[in-house]
């Protein structure tokens, strides 16, 4: 069922709030570095990213399979250790943090897994599973615990009586939905959302989009979003972190970087989406060649061996993530491209 108020089906375009862009972040992502593996070819997942994201804003990471999204995102939560870099939630850098100094930041930082069915134990009920999160922290003791899963079953549009049932006994989108309920579960401050549409069916994305962008502003809750459709991305989110190859590309708030992409790779991103208007006619510049190999990256700009303006010099230095208009960041030597 969708969220109250919402078409059914629909997306409706996020509030495109963000907070105070003169504001200190909430989270501050400095050359974040994942290798996994040892010697001298280790695969290089994510490869000195940063990026910040403001209390109350939606930041969306984009990018192709195999880029790096995910483990940014269980870096960021110390659910993978990070090779190097920092990751400060208002100024603590977590990636510092012992498991057990970490245990009491994990109640305002909580995930929104892919799956919805690999993430829940299909032994537990639902409440059980919701009151485990609550017990885990403190919260809600006694019968305030059985009202608490009643209200998180009714905010993301179950039905009180679901928490009996078992997870197999849900659709998709319902388990998803209990996935939500989980996060929220322990009242966090920010939320990575890693891929939570992508398994769901096109009807379903919609209303499970709509309940985030719902309980984003019910709850003020800041979010990276993590996806590979950019049409999702749109919707929900204030501003767009572009990655490839364990690299940021590009950032820009999000309705200038869908209506002016500055990166050649965003551009054939955007160009790639389909659309669903089928009198649409649009020029197309299709990447050649497939993504290398984190494991052996190429020299200087990971993006040049499929950049159809790439020069010689974009093999020498690696570019770096330099702002070329207010509030918008790119790594590309070249100013010259339209």
């Amino acid at each position: 069922m969708s969220p109250p108020g919402r078409p059914k089906g629909e997306l409706h375009r996020s509030a495109q709030r963000g907070g105070d862009p003169t504001a200190q972040p909430m989270l501050a992502v400095h050359g974040l570095t994942k290798y996994f593996g040892h010697g001298e070819r280790p695969v290089r997942a994510v490869d000195g990213v940063s990026f910040e994201i403001r209390k109350g804003e939606v930041l969306g990471l984009v990018g192709e399979s195999g880029s790096g999204k995910s483990t940014i995102g269980r870096a960021v939560l110390k659910l993978t250790e990070p090779t190097a870099g920092e990751v400060r939630f208002e100024g603590t850098d977590l990636a510092r943090l012992s498991a057990r100094a970490m245990r009491p930041w994990r109640r305002r930082l909580q995930i929104i897994f892919q799956d919805p069915y690999a993430s829940l134990n299909p032994r537990r009920r639902v409440g059980d599973t919701l009151a485990e999160a609550m017990a885990t922290h403190g919260l809600h003791p006694g019968a305030a615990r059985r009202e608490r899963i009643a209200e998180l079953l009714s905010l993301v549009g179950l039905a009180p009586e679901h928490a009996q049932r078992f997870p197999h006994e849900f659709s998709g989108g319902q388990r998803q939905r209990i996935g939500i309920a989980r996060a929220l579960a322990v009242e966090p401050e920010f939320i990575v959302a890693d891929e939570p549409v992508s398994a769901l069916d096109v009807s379903i994305q919609a209303q499970v989009i709509n309940l985030m962008s719902d309980l984003r502003e019910r709850f003020g809750l800041t979010m990276l979003f993590i996806s590979h459709d950019l049409d999702v991305v749109e919707y929900l989110c204030d501003r767009i972190a572009v990655l490839y190859l364990g690299k940021v590309m590009e950032v820009a708030p999000a309705r200038e970087l869908y209506a002016s992409p500055r990166h050649p790779y965003t551009q054939a991103l955007l160009e790639a989406s389909p659309r669903p208007d089928p009198e649409a006619r649009r020029a197309r510049r299709l990447l050649a060649g497939d993504i290398p190999s984190p494991v052996d990256p190429p020299s200087g700009c990971v993006f040049r061996t499929r950049c159809p303006h790439a020069q010689d010099a974009c093999a020498a230095s690696v570019p770096a993530l330099r702002e070329v208009a207010p509030g918008r960041f790119k790594a590309c030597l070249r100013d010259d491209i339209p």
